[in-house]
């Protein structure tokens, strides 16, 4: 695989894309409209002199809010404040007013581009639509854009606290690039589909896609499963990109029993392992599609580890890919024996990442160009990764240790259940004890799901809390919010041991 263009940069790259295919739709997002590249660069550069015509000094941050229906108005200003040397800082509306104003506030954001809709908070100096921006002078505009100074500050999803700013530069959102169309990748379709939030890495992430892939982007404002499926009849798309909770939701609805699926190639899910048996499921509802999982973090991007799904290996989320290493860390900072449990640790050749002006905690999650994931898990003697659990999430029960994951995998095995979360709750005497929550497809009993489990699960691991949700908490990205789940569970009425 090619590692870029070490000196190429986002903005770069759109320049070459719409001097070599100005017409070509670079974005387009569903009963919305159409961006191509040469749009694309043209109202970016407008952007861009509008910011420096305001005085906005390189290095500014300049907050970025917009809705799913803004991906155009949002690719734009995030390609011109770059261009402006500014550092762009991408959020979602779908956030709460308060997470929006912490982002905000926390990175000191000079001036605020926003969708026409957006409820904006006081921050900053001033505030505008890319649309109030445009019309001005489109010259071409570079101004401070350097490899190694930083681009984008993105806030992570903030499941278990505050969320935080990881700041990338240049060099490191533009790592394995390259401006040559023999690299384009997905090169065997037209349209790529995604329902990502703006202001997610996946939803960044998709934006670089644009710029770099062959195909277009496609995204709907709002993702339900028929509109989904609908869209990847329509366009013939040959490449999907989601999280496991709307594969789950996609197999729930059994869209592939109503729309014609079999123009997918490939099925790429993201910000979650996917539960073996969900894996499997989508494999029979895509049945022409390779599916692929892909293990990263905000921090750690674009390091990675690809997982083609394989039932050999129904739990591992695969190997390094594009340049990553992996490592797994003992307690004592050693590295581990195939097998043996410890830190996931991944490493990208491209600049690191960062917590924007957080050196304590930098220094705890970055170092020497490795980051810390904060997860448990092991390699087989192939280097293949198997994830235990979260490293906070890992339930000590008694003498024994009890994997979050496993616990999952085993529910989503019932038929009846269509999604599953595990936490641990307290007790008296063993410490922490594991409580579960499930949403079904059909009536059944917590006696059936307990008889089950007992051969899938050790006496330790059994829940020891079942409760039934409508549906679980989750936050904008479709996480599990578990700190909102541990209160669900606690309310309930029965206490541990029953259901």
């Amino acid at each position: 695989m090619t590692t870029g263009d070490r000196r190429l940069t986002l903005p770069d790259l759109l320049a070459h894309r719409a001097q070599e295919q100005p017409e070509r739709p670079a974005l387009v997002v569903a009963g919305v409209g159409e961006l191509t590249f040469g749009e694309w660069d043209r109202r970016a550069n407008a952007v861009a002199h509008a910011l420096i015509a305001r005085e906005v000094a390189p290095g500014s941050r300049v907050g970025l809010l917009f809705g799913e229906r803004d991906w155009i108005d949002a690719a734009v200003a995030w390609c011109g404040a770059m261009r402006a040397g500014c550092v762009a800082v991408p959020l979602s509306d779908r956030l709460a007013p308060a997470e929006v104003r912490h982002a905000l506030l926390d990175c000191s954001v000079t001036a605020v581009l926003h969708g026409a809709d957006a409820d904006v908070p006081e921050a900053g100096e001033w505030r505008a639509t890319p649309a109030e921006l445009d019309g001005g002078d489109d010259d071409p505009v570079r101004r401070a854009v350097e490899p190694d100074r930083l681009a984008q500050i993105i806030y992570t999803s903030g499941t278990t606290g505050r969320a935080k700013g990881v700041g990338a530069t240049h060099a490191n959102l533009a790592h394995g690039l390259s401006a040559a169309p023999r690299r384009r990748k997905l090169a065997h379709s037209r349209h790529f589909l995604h329902a990502f939030p703006i202001g997610s890495n996946a939803g960044q992430t998709m934006l670089v896609n644009a710029l770099d892939a062959h195909p277009a982007a496609l995204t709907l404002p709002l993702f339900t499963p028929s509109r989904f499926a609908r869209l990847v009849e329509s366009y013939g798309v040959g490449t999907i990109f989601l999280v496991p909770a709307m594969a789950i939701e996609l197999l729930g609805a059994r869209v592939h029993e109503r729309y014609d699926l079999s123009s997918v190639r490939l099925l790429g899910s993201t910000a979650a392992s996917l539960p073996p048996a969900v894996a499997a499921g989508m494999a029979e509802a895509f049945p022409k599609a390779t599916i692929v999982n892909y293990y990263t973090s905000t921090e750690a991007a674009p390091a990675q580890t690809v997982m083609i799904v394989d039932p050999a290996r129904r739990a591992s989320v695969g190997r390094p890919s594009g340049g990553s290493d992996l490592r797994i860390l003992t307690a004592d900072g050693s590295p581990a024996a195939p097998g043996e449990q410890g830190e996931v640790w991944l490493r990208c050749p491209a600049g690191t990442r960062a917590y924007y002006r957080d050196r304590r905690l930098t220094d705890d999650v970055f170092r020497d160009g490795w980051v810390r994931m904060g997860d448990i898990g092991y390699l087989d003697r192939d280097g293949y990764l198997y994830l235990v659990d979260r490293e906070s999430d890992v339930i000590k029960s008694g003498a024994h240790k009890v994997s979050t994951l496993q616990v999952e995998a085993a529910l989503y095995e019932h038929p009846a259940v269509a999604e599953a979360a595990v936490v641990g709750l307290p007790h008296p005497v063993l410490g922490r004890v594991t409580g579960a929550a499930v949403v079904t497809r059909h009536p059944v009993t917590a006696a059936d799901l307990r008889t089950f489990l007992l051969d899938r699960l050790a006496r330790h691991e059994m829940p020891s809390r079942l409760l039934f949700l409508p549906e679980l908490p989750k936050n904008h990205l479709g996480k599990v919010v578990k700190p909102r789940l541990l209160d669900l569970l606690a309310a309930s009425d029965a206490p541990p041991g029953s259901t």
